[in-house]
């Protein structure tokens, strides 16, 4: 019958299926009456005669058939997939590359770095210490300071401590001295600061305030001799120190409670007051007429 025929063709094309998963693609005869011929092509091997099959094959056979199932169909797309993997993978080690070598390159620069702040420090920590110990002798009228490094041997990452001597007294550590003390040794490193790297402006903030009469003229003295390459602004209160200066800017409240700015060259105020002294000898002297 009809059914029967498809059933027939149905189990002739599954069987074909089979045997080509398991040997390869076949050629189906047009007729059932034919075998069933293998496409071998070009590659058809004379097998040798076997008497006897070898211990194991039935199991070697099903464990081969076991990795053929699990391998799953052919890809027909893995040369393309595996072009495009491998450019990736190319592309991926010379970005790689390039990364280690600028590691590299940066590496040597961190290295030339290093050796260029250890110099530079050195020098300008030698400055500085002479300076330093100058200046400190000025404002304390004696004595002794030195810079000192914690850490000689590596200098990157090394402190710096302050040893000071005021007259009259053992060297001891800054915490040690007194607040006036460590206002004047402040004030002699920030001047030897200034001396090995002059700026043009520099901002002091209450510097005096811990300073008595006889240290805020030294301090003034040297605020002067520096202010010949550096310009100041200082924020003081005491009347010394202000005197010292070219121009005052101060912050006065009137009557009305609202704060106002008021400046002053103290240069036009001398002029003007020499002016009128002046002006006052010369009327309090008699005319040679008289």
């Amino acid at each position: 019958t009809i059914l029967d025929r498809d059933r027939c063709k149905e189990e002739q094309a599954a069987l074909a299926r089979e045997i080509g998963n398991e040997l390869g693609p076949i050629d189906l005869p047009e007729t059932f009456s034919h075998q069933l011929r293998l496409n071998l092509g070009d590659d058809v091997v004379e097998l040798p005669t076997v008497d006897a099959l070898p211990p194991g094959l039935e199991e070697e056979i099903r464990q081969l058939r076991a990795r053929m199932r699990r391998m799953g169909q052919v890809n027909p797309d893995a040369p393309r997939e595996y072009e495009q993997v491998l450019d990736r993978q190319t592309f991926l080690q010379g970005q790689a590359a390039d990364l280690r070598g600028a590691i590299a390159s940066l590496r040597e620069v961190i290295d030339e770095l290093d050796a260029l702040i250890e110099r530079d420090l050195l020098q300008t920590f030698n400055t500085v210490n002479a300076a330093f110990g100058g200046y400190f002798q000025k404002l304390f009228n004696g004595g002794s300071a030195e810079l000192i490094l914690t850490d000689p041997e590596n200098i990157s990452t090394t402190g710096v401590d302050i040893i000071a001597h005021p007259p009259g007294k053992r060297p001891q550590n800054l915490s040690l001295l007194s607040g006036g003390e460590r206002s004047l040794t402040a004030v002699a490193l920030m001047f030897a600061l200034l001396q090995a790297n002059p700026v043009p402006f520099c901002f002091l903030d209450e510097v005096d305030a811990a300073l008595d009469e006889a240290n805020v003229g030294r301090f003034r003295d040297l605020l002067l001799e520096a202010a010949q390459t550096t310009q100041f602004v200082v924020i003081t209160h005491n009347r010394n120190t202000i005197e010292s200066a070219h121009t005052i800017y101060g912050i006065s409240m009137g009557e009305q409670g609202v704060s106002q700015c008021i400046s002053m060259k103290l240069e036009d105020v001398r002029n003007q007051a020499a002016a009128d002294q002046r002006l006052a000898i010369r009327e309090g002297v008699p005319s040679s007429a008289e």
